[in-house]
């Protein structure tokens, strides 16, 4: 069974974060520099929220708040789901689905340990199909 760990060991563990008081306009920036569609928002050791692509498009461009003043913890999304390292691919893939997430961060015993993306899971998923159907030709037809 392939885990959340399988995909960390892959892609690795860091993990793009901002503290709380940042306006949305330097979070966008650290979005845009790091090229990922979310960033942790974090009090020290501690996850306060997230702060996605789907907050700065709803919250605040749509609401017409100002970027310059309003802060992430204004407009974060305060309420996320997270997996654990030893969490089933499949299992990450099915909540995602369910709660229409694009990012779970990964923690253990409070500790953040990385973050997976949709793209993430999906990437995992077609490599094993790949690998799947490379085997089974091999097993059909023999090594060419």
């Amino acid at each position: 069974m392939q885990t959340v760990n399988d995909i960390l060991e892959q892609k690795g563990r860091d993990v793009a974060v901002v503290e709380r008081g940042v306006t949305v306009v330097e979070a966008a920036r650290i979005m845009q520099q790091r090229s990922v569609g979310a960033v942790l928002v974090m009090n020290g050791d501690t996850i306060q929220g997230i702060f996605t692509e789907r907050d700065l498009l709803n919250r605040v461009v749509a609401a017409g708040r100002d970027v310059n003043k309003t802060r992430v913890s204004e407009v974060m999304t305060s309420s996320i789901a997270t997996c654990r390292r030893s969490t089933p691919i499949e299992e990450c893939q099915s909540c995602m689905a369910q709660l229409n997430l694009r990012h779970l961060p990964v923690v253990e015993d409070g500790k953040l340990l990385g973050m997976i993306s949709l793209r993430d899971v999906l990437a995992w998923r077609m490599n094993a199909c790949e690998h799947a159907v490379e085997q089974f030709s091999e097993y059909i037809y023999g090594r060419i």
